[in-house]
């Protein structure tokens, strides 16, 4: 089973849940989606009716959302024949849109988010040991080089959230699949609020190999650790971020309070 892009595609435009905030969820929802190249820098989007149709919210919160994406410089918008919204792949906006997210979610947000991922991909890496033809290890091979190749950390997000999808689909589960898509809307955004060292990202390519390697050699069990270790010391580094964030906000505001 293959979860092609086109799935991806249809978890970013799909209906949002019920909740409040709306406008702040289709922001972190199309966010995500440009941080990880579902929708592509320069690409239009579809029609403000039919996309605040698809998303299923109002016009008026969709535009709402469209105007913070412009301000934050990650929409373009153009009038006239063949105007539109265009997508901006801004490596700065990105970050700063991440650091915002981060700052916002809780560390037990994050530790919650963390152990939902290691449960989803720990799965997945499991069955796909005992499922995945050579053909699928061998794009995950291919992934992880790409991720270790890339010129710019945009690069390297996104072939590494494109990874993490590929492995789900190895387990020929399209549900597990498609919760590892959610998951990657959802937080896929906020890993480009967090720097990684060189020694990191050769820890990081490491772990992935030894994951495929346990896949290739059909131990579903030593795959699944290895994956779920590997989330833990990803979802460590986000609860960091998100303190040294939270304690440089309070730092400002006390500065701002005192002079």
């Amino acid at each position: 089973m293959r979860v092609p892009i086109g799935d991806a595609r249809k978890a970013v435009f799909g209906p949002l849940d019920d909740g409040a905030g709306r406008s702040a969820a289709v922001v972190r929802r199309l966010g995500s989606a440009i941080a990880l190249g579902i929708v592509e820098d320069g690409e239009r989007l579809p029609s403000e009716a039919r996309l605040a149709e698809s998303l299923g919210v109002a016009t008026v919160t969709l535009r709402e959302a469209l105007a913070e994406l412009r301000s934050r410089g990650l929409v373009d918008t153009r009038r006239g024949r063949g105007g539109g919204n265009f997508v901006r792949a801004d490596e700065t906006a990105l970050a700063e849109l991440a650091r915002g997210r981060l700052e916002e979610l809780g560390t037990a947000d994050l530790r919650e988010l963390g152990d939902v991922r290691a449960a989803v991909s720990g799965t997945a890496a499991r069955l796909g040991a005992a499922r995945a033809s050579d053909a699928q290890l061998d794009r995950l091979e291919e992934l992880i080089d790409r991720v270790g190749q890339a010129e710019t950390a945009t690069a390297q997000l996104r072939a590494e959230g494109r990874f993490h999808i590929a492995l789900a689909s190895a387990a020929q589960s399209v549900r597990l699949a498609m919760q590892e898509i959610e998951l990657q809307t959802e937080l896929g955004q906020v890993a480009w609020g967090v720097s990684r060292s060189p020694g990191q990202l050769r820890t990081d390519l490491r772990a992935h190999r030894a994951t495929v390697a346990a896949m290739r050699e059909r131990d579903g069990e030593r795959a699944r650790a290895l994956v779920e270790r590997q989330i833990g010391v990803l979802t460590r580094r986000l609860v960091d971020a998100h303190v040294a964030l939270t304690r440089a906000g309070r730092s400002g505001d006390a500065g701002e309070q005192v002079g």
